[in-house]
């Protein structure tokens, strides 16, 4: 176990130190600011951008790992604060609260420290916070715990997604299916270790204060890669609290529908192929594991697809491949089918979640404003997704529920075009100033 935690220790460090002091030509790695354009935005050479998306994606596997880290534990954390199946459902929904009510914040947080001294803060709480529901000993503190384990993930969500969609705006290339894969990543390997660890007997409050203590040193030196951008002086500041803009709840609509059926298949395929195809527990446990993976392949190859594509088309083929899933899975005679109707759901709707992101980093004057808007309402929908499957299943069956999930896979094609209100335009001059910049230096 000893030997597992400081070989992740090493790695982490290996690759923090790769972003971090990795060098292209010259020794300053592209890192050298290029030129000033317009109202005090640095144009980055193409190398800076490189070293930066590399530092963003570990960060996004860190995020990812804390999630699965915590995930696998959830048992241990149950016995420990002595809870009922209901207790732990209403303290498992602390996390969406609190997240829901940090995230608008998010945008104002960058706006006033920059937005690598931003995330480098909120990502380090978010880490440490892992250790915070082990240690709680009954429902109240433990709601408490989840509630701040929570609201600290939103508001590093918010600050990594904004970074990495500027990152995609100045290198004029999709990207954000690529970083939203290395979460799925993260997650995996988060999900690998907590297994082990559950499977040696050790306690979690050891557990999640080493995984915590590994994380955080991994995050907080990939963040020294990131670009530090800051608002120009004269831009006015964000609000300290906003709702949503418009344009964030027209594409915050699609992101609803894909999280609704993302929720919905995690926590209900298993229960799915058990309970309506009468599987084993193996072959159920095995259906969620495959659709967590090939949501997080689709996510990893999903960039390509997008820059041949197009958002718009990419996401609207999607939504049908998990309509074609969601009907697979409700005329499913045997196990075999519905699994690959899961599959395909998951192919589907992989890549629907970062496009969201990206358009609303792209539809307004305050990009992490606009992101925080969608991620509330994609948060939202991971709340109520997998209550409302549940009573919709008591109300007429779990067959009825995933018809409801193949309509709102529907609902992703339908509402695809909201995604085209933000396009490349506004990136194509500050990419192509920067390549001119490379071509110089």
């Amino acid at each position: 176990m000893k030997g597992a935690i400081f070989g992740s220790l090493i790695l982490f460090y290996q690759a923090g130190f790769l972003i971090v002091y990795g060098s292209g030509p010259g020794g300053d790695g592209g890192g050298a600011e290029r030129m000033s354009e317009g109202q005090g935005q640095v144009v980055y050479g193409k190398a800076q951008l490189s070293r930066a998306r590399l530092a963003v994606a570990v960060i996004f596997c860190v995020h990812g790992s804390v999630a699965g880290s915590f995930a696998t534990r959830v048992p241990w954390i149950q016995e420990h604060a002595d809870l009922s199946a209901g207790m732990l459902g209403l303290a498992l929904a602390f996390p969406a609260i609190g997240a829901s009510v940090a995230m608008p914040l998010a945008g104002w947080v960058s706006h006033h420290f920059g937005a690598r001294a931003a995330l480098r803060g909120l990502l380090a709480l978010w880490t440490l916070a892992l250790a915070l529901p082990s240690l709680a000993p009954n429902l109240v503190t433990l709601c408490a715990a989840l509630f701040v384990y929570g609201a600290t993930s939103g508001m590093a969500d918010v600050a990594m997604n904004a970074l990495g969609v500027e990152i995609e705006t100045r290198m004029d290339k999709s990207i954000m299916s690529g970083l939203h894969g290395m979460w799925s990543v993260g997650a995996l390997l988060g999900s690998a270790g907590g297994t082990v660890a559950a499977h040696l007997g050790t306690d979690a409050r050891v557990h999640h204060t080493l995984a915590a203590a590994v994380l955080t040193v991994a995050g907080l030196i990939a963040c020294q890669g990131v670009l530090d951008l800051r608002s120009a002086p004269e831009e006015e500041p964000p609000p300290r609290f906003a709702l949503p803009p418009k344009s964030a709840l027209l594409i915050g609509t699609v992101g609803f529908c894909a999280v609704f059926a993302e929720g919905a298949s995690l926590d209900w395929s298993a229960v799915y192929l058990k309970d309506v195809l009468d599987s084993s527990a193996g072959l159920a446990a095995a259906c969620t594991t495959g659709f967590t993976l090939t949501m997080a392949i689709a996510r990893l190859v999903g960039d390509k697809v997008v820059d041949r594509f197009g958002a718009v088309r990419t996401v609207r083929v999607g939504g049908a491949f998990a309509a074609l899933g969601g009907l697979l899975v409700v005329t499913a005679p045997h196990a075999a089918l519905a699994m690959t109707g899961f599959a395909l759901m998951g192919l589907g709707i992989a890549v629907v979640v970062p496009l969201a992101f990206a358009a609303a980093g792209r539809s307004g004057p305050n990009p992490s404003q606009a992101i925080a808007g969608v991620a509330t309402i994609t948060y939202t929908s991971s709340l109520i997704a997998p209550s409302a499957i549940g009573a919709l299943a008591d109300a007429t069956s779990l067959v009825a529920s995933f018809g409801l999930v193949t309509v709102l896979a529907c609902g992703v094609m339908a509402f695809a075009g909201v995604l085209r209100t933000a396009g490349r335009a506004s990136a194509q001059a500050p990419a192509a100033q920067a390549t001119t910049a490379d071509r110089k230096g």
